[in-house]
């Protein structure tokens, strides 16, 4: 299949069941290129410590080639995201794979802790492109609660990517040095890459395609960022992932550090973390269409808020030691597998001619707030645990007030785009996509 070229048939008798499903070579497929996130962020954090003194850097130092890493990963999203709803979507993710393999093995040469941080910089970059496209190409296959759905079953593949990177990474430590971990990670790009030229087909339509330039890009970026329906899911995740990339920047100085445990033990409790994300991803998939992604949502961000308080109050009481802690941890990640799907959908709902710019600024909403987070969480050394508790609650009662007080806004917005809606062609076209977005209802959902 080239490049300009969508048959749509041929796609549906590939990729989508008769049910309306999406097959499972279509899971394995965009699940395995979305999981760079997991991949640029969870197989080194065994190794943090390690770095810190291999580099002979601090705690912080080394959490800013994660902060370094985060803003790629941000900053790419929306390079590939406006790029591939002009081009199509196989050509960007081609060359964002090439540069995450250069960028990984220019990581594994580094010998301080400012050339780690600028490598990790492009290979964030480069791993953006897996993130963001596999995102539209589900957007551009499907729409309403089966997009939620795709989302959690997706889940199921991306998830085992902090289930089993974090102890691939350890072990990896038990046979080769830390600049190991960075090879690998180039290895396992090259596959991903041989996966995009061999198996990934081109799934924009020529007719929703975008201008490219920066007027078409601008006007893309402010139509779905100014719209409340994007807002209202989009900024509510985005403080919900900086509890968990609070977590991911300060759970292995402080379980290693603190609690002194090995890098083996650290990769097994941060696998069984991502255990309890995906559990309740399958969970929301099975019944998302039942009781609707704006309700699961909302359950798993009380989940979030109440976990990260309880959190902060076992640190600053010491009550349960380690295994306190673990729990609170596994009860957020856990709470976020029923956020992260739904929220993902309903963000892109209503916006499929610019799929690839809206889930770019979901992207840079998420990541750009975690790479803000980890400095701060090493702000007072890698052996006191308070920044990271602190953080993760402040994140996680922000993102509960956020998705109340907008969801109210929008609901509003809504009621009022309703009066108007037997004409929508009279408004203004930013206007106009809004008040469709505002109309496609997911199935379960009321209100």
């Amino acid at each position: 299949m080239n490049n300009t070229t969508v048959d749509s048939h041929a796609l549906a008798e590939r990729y989508i069941g008769p049910n309306g499903s999406p097959k499972v070579r279509f899971l394995l497929l965009v699940g395995f290129l979305s999981v760079f996130g997991s991949l640029c962020i969870d197989m080194y954090l065994p190794a943090l410590p390690k770095i810190s003194q291999n580099l002979h850097a601090s705690a912080s130092a080394i959490q800013l080639s994660l902060t370094m890493c985060l803003i790629g990963l941000a900053a790419g999203q929306i390079i590939y995201g406006v790029i591939s709803d002009s081009l199509g979507r196989r050509r960007p993710l081609i060359a964002g794979l090439t540069l995450f393999i250069v960028a990984s093995l220019c990581c594994s040469t580094a010998h301080s802790a400012v050339l780690l941080a600028s490598f990790r910089f492009f290979q964030g970059l480069g791993g953006a492109a897996g993130i963001v496209i596999s995102r539209a190409i589900v957007r551009d296959l499907f729409e309403g609660y089966q997009a939620a759905r795709v989302f959690s079953l997706l889940m199921l593949v991306t998830g085992c990517g902090p289930v089993l990177a974090p102890q691939i990474g350890a072990e990896l430590l038990l046979l080769t040095s830390w600049r190991g971990v960075f090879v690998t990670l180039a290895v396992c790009g090259t596959i991903l890459l041989t996966l995009a030229i061999t198996r990934v087909p081109e799934t924009l339509h020529g007719d929703l395609r975008t201008d490219l330039g920066f007027r078409p890009a601008f006007k893309a970026m402010r139509r779905v960022g100014t719209s409340i329906v994007f807002l209202q899911h989009a900024i509510a995740t985005s403080l919900g992932f900086g509890a968990v990339f609070a977590y991911i920047a300060g759970a292995s100085f402080a379980i290693e550090n603190i609690y002194h445990a090995s890098a083996q033990e650290f990769g097994l409790l941060f696998a069984l973390n991502a255990c309890g994300m995906i559990t309740a991803s399958q969970v929301s998939a099975r019944i998302v269409r039942r009781v609707g992604a704006q309700r699961l949502m909302t359950g798993g961000l009380v989940g979030i808020a109440t976990s990260t308080v309880t959190l902060l109050v076992v640190v600053l009481t010491h009550f349960g030691g380690l295994s306190a802690i673990v729990i609170c941890m596994f009860a957020t990640m856990t709470s976020n597998g029923f956020v992260g799907p739904n929220a993902m959908a309903l963000s892109l709902q209503g916006f499929p001619e610019v799929a690839g710019s809206a889930s770019a600024l979901l992207g840079l909403a998420q990541f750009g707030l975690g790479a803000a987070i980890a400095p701060i969480v090493g702000i007072r050394g890698s052996k006191d645990i308070f920044p990271m508790a602190l953080v993760m609650a402040g994140m996680g009662v922000g993102a509960l007030v956020a998705r109340v007080t907008l969801s109210s806004r929008a609901k509003r917005v809504a009621a009022e785009h309703a009066r108007v809606a037997h004409a929508p062609m009279t408004l203004a076209p930013s206007l106009a996509g809004e008040v469709q977005a505002a109309q496609i209802p997911l199935v379960g959902e009321t209100g």
